[in-house]
């Protein structure tokens, strides 16, 4: 990511995972660049202000995932 963006979580919606160093693996919902929010998933260290590298979804896309894993036998 360029280093003049922002960022806002409007919404922490679950930990997904976390590392043995306190790292959780998060889906949220991150408004960037005071865009509409999306879906995101990444990577957090403990205290919240490191973030990985992650991926972002609309609110279509997050549908289709949703659709696609209720599909599977997980």
């Amino acid at each position: 990511m360029p280093a003049d963006f922002s960022y806002e979580v409007t919404e922490k919606i679950a930990v997904l995972s976390e590392s043995t160093k306190g790292w959780t693996k998060e889906l949220r919902l991150i408004s960037w660049n005071g865009r509409e929010p999306k879906y995101d998933i990444r990577e957090w260290s403990p205290d919240g202000n490191k973030m990985g590298k992650g991926i972002t979804l609309s609110d279509e896309e997050i549908a289709v995932l949703k659709k696609a894993l209720a599909t599977r036998d997980i």
